[in-house]
């Protein structure tokens, strides 16, 4: 810890941010925090975590600010205009920014950041709720270097890793192409199962055979495991991954890049919204296409 960085702000106490708060806490930095649910309020209260009466409350004074929010509306709601938190940062702290947002919603932080003397670090985390308490999330990180070196203690209290990219905007596209990946990964999966099915094999030989093959990565290791039980409780659910296609989509566009694959799979995940799996998890494309294929639940 550097005493630069002693006092901590974190600004969203959800799924991930309240137990990146705690392992902050425990880390030794002093953390307040602020949400504006009351019942993440009390949770945190119970594991520790001071809560301020207001987010300006919540930053006043802090040298780092952490930030995790779920999308480009609560990010530019909570931290622009006359009653957003940068506003009522210290000029010269640090604003630390963990969510997945658009690269656009980025762009108008930085701008706000910078007129106000604020070291805005973009640094979306790769991970999920389930592994967020063990410190095992990983992030990429773009901004001022020197911030992002003064500011290592406190990254390295809640990820493992962190992989500077550049000056601007660059870890917001980093988070984007693996998440493209991601969903993408899912949807392969889904029809290579469902064909296997459709070929006789076992449902459990078929997840050996993956396991087993050149093809198990880290991704199909991470998935074939749950589906062993059919469990599609959410890690990262249809609705989040549907968000984060409309951002890739987006980004894409404004850039030139064609994302053919990206648009077909944000399409998939449209139909699992509206078939009432929005909540379950994104592997839920392996259901769709069972639907589709007029499969019924295998044998376990």
């Amino acid at each position: 810890m550097t005493d630069a960085l002693e006092k901590v702000a974190f600004i969203g106490i959800g799924k991930m941010g309240l137990p990146m708060s705690v392992l902050v806490a425990k880390a030794g930095f002093s953390v307040t925090a602020f949400d504006q649910s009351a019942a993440r309020i009390s949770e945190a209260r119970a594991q520790g975590i001071a809560i301020a009466a207001s987010p300006a409350e919540a930053v006043s004074g802090n040298a780092a600010v952490v930030t995790s929010l779920p999308d480009d509306a609560a990010l530019l709601g909570a931290l622009l205009g006359p009653t957003g938190i940068i506003a009522a940062i210290t000029p010269g702290a640090a604003l630390i920014e963990t969510s997945t947002v658009s690269v656009d919603a980025s762009t108008e932080v930085a701008a706000a950041a910078q007129a106000r003397g604020i070291a805005y670090l973009r640094s979306p985390v790769s991970g999920n709720a389930s592994i967020v308490h063990t410190g095992a999330l990983t992030c990429f990180v773009s901004g001022p270097k020197d911030a992002f070196e003064k500011a290592k203690p406190l990254f390295a209290a809640f990820t493992r890793a962190q992989t500077y990219l550049g000056p601007a905007e660059e870890a917001r596209y980093a988070k984007l192409s693996v998440n493209l990946m991601i969903a993408v990964s899912a949807a392969m999966m889904a029809e290579s199962l469902a064909l296997a099915r459709k070929g006789g094999i076992a449902w459990q030989d078929i997840l050996k055979v993956l396991d087993d093959s050149a093809v198990a990565s880290p991704m199909v290791k991470y998935k074939t495991a749950p589906l062993r039980n059919r469990d599609f409780e959410s890690t990262f659910s249809c609705k989040q991954m549907a968000k984060d296609l409309d951002l890739i989509l987006g980004a894409g566009h404004a850039v030139g890049v064609p994302l053919q694959l990206a648009a077909q799979v944000r399409e998939t995940y449209g139909s699992l919204v509206a078939q009432g799996d929005g909540e379950t998890d994104f592997i839920a494309t392996v259901k769709h296409l069972e639907r589709l294929s007029g499969l019924g639940e295998p044998k376990l």
